[in-house]
């Protein structure tokens, strides 16, 4: 991952059910609404990703610093803690704001964690039975040289640790779209499709 702006435990509770957390770096801590950063990070839009750079939204020192979920500091998040059953159902879930102290930043391609693995397995057999379509899509990835000059493009392989994180996303988002259903609040996503105002808005909420 280029950006550290998320971050995921588990544990097995004693009733045999999963605990789930997928903690979103908050920035709005850092940047207020209608700030002047608020207002430039409007007028951008998103950070732009190229092969070998980033171009972000925010400051480096914001974006890779102290907004970043670096391991081994505090870090403030916007948390989604869910307790999940065997067959993959949220049955309990809470969001808060929290602090954070990230153990590791591990890797798609090294790390691989058989509770998470068996976590995500049963949130794909949900998904499989309600009828969801598997997107297996391999990416490309560009390499190039010291002078950012197009070398090569390779296919880039999904490994378990990707899936992992997928399924872990996907269910955060809907875990926390159904619970502002039933607040009858407007709401788009909890990851980057949030738009601006609700991010705020949810922010404020949960600092009630």
């Amino acid at each position: 991952a280029k950006d550290l702006d998320d971050a995921v435990h588990s544990k097995l509770l004693k009733n045999g059910n999963f605990e789930l957390g997928v903690h979103i770096a908050d920035v709005s801590y850092y940047v207020t609404e209608e700030s002047p950063l608020d207002k430039e990070a409007f007028a951008r839009g998103t950070s732009i990703y190229l092969a070998d750079r980033v171009i972000p939204m925010l400051p480096h020192k914001l974006s890779n610093g102290i907004c970043s979920l670096n391991p081994h500091v505090d870090r403030f998040t916007i948390s989604c803690f869910m307790e999940i059953d065997e067959n993959g159902e949220v049955v309990e879930h809470d969001i808060v704001p929290a602090v954070i102290n990230s153990t590791e930043r591990m890797t798609y391609t090294k790390d691989l964690f058989f509770l998470m693995q068996e976590l995500a397995m049963i949130l794909q057999a949900k998904k499989a039975r309600r009828g969801a379509i598997d997107f297996d899509v391999k990416e490309a990835k560009v390499l190039v040289d010291s002078k950012g000059n197009t070398t090569d493009v390779v296919l880039r392989e999904r490994g378990a640790s990707d899936r992992i994180i997928e399924e872990f996303m996907l269910l955060a988002n809907e875990t926390v779209a159904e619970h502002f259903k039933w607040l009858e609040l407007p709401f788009i996503g909890f990851m980057k499709i949030l738009n601006r105002k609700s991010y705020y808005n949810l922010v404020e909420l949960l600092k009630l």
